[in-house]
């Protein structure tokens, strides 16, 4: 299944209450037009210098990419959406510990003498996401990301922000991809929408009001992955990220305070929910190797629950309106939501297209959670109200 995106423009969507809207070899083969909007591997707004020569193996079209003695142990992000196929170790030969994304259509991505690696094979990556670490394995004279943009196995000429890059020189990243969340920013009990900012050195979360007006809140680095939840509950969502690197969540409350949690291991994803039904939210993470959610409650006690596959997103939410969340996963090569209630029976809903980011909230004041989806290429949110009923709403940037 591909997960091939185009790029259809970089600006930000302007929204208010009426836009609402409620709805029921080294050649280049011909295919390479087709090409994904690859965006450069480090986050927005860092400048890199990208060199290669004419031996540089496997073809000089692969960029060696450095910036400066700090190089070592930089966050490496994906440069597309896509699966991750290969995660190997050739340990002091060659690539050393290298990466492979799948992005369809027979492109791939490669990420090469790495220091850790934060994926797994088969796992799916979102554009901008944390995939590993710059490092010098392998054969590396020193720190450096290998980085080779492949059609059908065949290193091809790199673009950037669909721009042919001018090999030896200096570029800066505009990878800057918009991640969505969800919450109750006011505490009406309806779930509004926001997105994770990752322009600029330091991130932040844009919060979307019922008014369509909107607060800024910074929090975390670019390459973090977003996280939301009622951490003292007071009935009001707040923000905190999770940084793959340390596997730590930072969780920011009502007054600024910042509460750590260290929990897990860089593989993990990030997710939350009252698992107790104490009113709080807390924390949790999803193993894709084995498809197991580790469940953190108030008390820091760890229950388990296997649900899923690799390759899923993990989602959480109130399926049966208990008072207590529930696991769940979108499957993103079909669009579809599997559901886990508290008895262990389960639900199917297919919503969304090939390429959309799954969302969860209350949307329509009920007892259970509902789903919905964020389309990037548009930065439209779709909320399924009912099942006859959708809500459209356009907020951040499309990709």
């Amino acid at each position: 299944m591909s997960f091939l995106r185009l790029r259809r423009g970089a600006l930000a969507v302007a929204v208010s209450v009426s836009a609402l809207l409620l709805v029921a070899t080294t050649a280049v083969p011909a295919a390479a037009a087709a090409a994904p909007d690859f965006q450069m591997p480090f986050a927005c707004g860092q400048t890199w210098l990208g060199s290669t020569r004419p031996y540089h193996s496997p073809s000089p079209y692969a960029i060696d990419w450095t910036r400066n003695s700090d190089d070592l142990g930089h966050p490496v992000i994906a440069s597309v959406p896509g699966t991750v196929t290969s995660v190997i170790n050739l340990g002091d030969r060659s690539y050393g510990l290298y990466v492979v994304v799948d992005h369809g259509g027979g492109w791939t991505t490669l990420y090469a003498h790495l220091k850790a690696a934060f994926v797994v094979t088969g796992e799916y990556v979102d554009q901008g996401q944390a995939i590993g670490l710059l490092g010098d394995s392998g054969d590396a004279t020193g720190p450096h990301l290998h980085f080779e943009e492949r059609l059908n196995k065949v290193d091809q000429p790199a673009y950037f922000n669909s721009s042919k890059f001018v090999y030896n020189s200096w570029l800066t990243s505009a990878n800057c991809a918009d991640a969505p969340v969800t919450g109750d920013w006011n505490g009406d009990g309806t779930t509004d929408v926001g997105v994770f900012y990752r322009k600029g050195g330091l991130a932040q979360f844009q919060e979307r009001y019922p008014d369509g007006t909107v607060q800024t809140i910074p929090l975390g680095y670019p390459t973090d992955q977003p996280i939301t939840g009622d951490w003292d509950g007071d009935g009001q969502t707040e923000v905190g990220v999770w940084h793959p690197a340390t596997h730590t969540f930072r969780l920011r409350s009502a007054d600024g305070t910042i509460t750590r949690i260290s929990f897990g291991s860089s593989q993990d994803e990030p997710v939350t929910g009252d698992w107790d039904g104490d009113g709080r939210t807390d924390v949790g993470l999803w193993d894709p190797t084995t498809a197991t959610f580790y469940l953190r409650d108030s008390d820091g006690a760890i229950s388990s629950v296997v649900w899923g596959v690799t390759g899923d997103i993990p989602v959480t939410g109130d399926w049966d309106g208990d008072g207590r969340w529930q696991v769940g996963v979108y499957d993103p090569t079909t669009s579809t939501f599997l559901t886990r209630r508290a008895d262990g029976s389960q639900r199917t809903i297919k919503f969304g297209v090939t390429g959309d980011l799954p969302v969860v909230g209350y949307f329509n004041l009920g007892l259970t959670s509902d789903v919905g989806v964020w389309d990037p290429a548009t930065a439209v949110f779709t909320e399924r109200v009912t099942a006859k009923q959708q809500l459209a709403i356009p907020f951040g940037t499309p990709r």
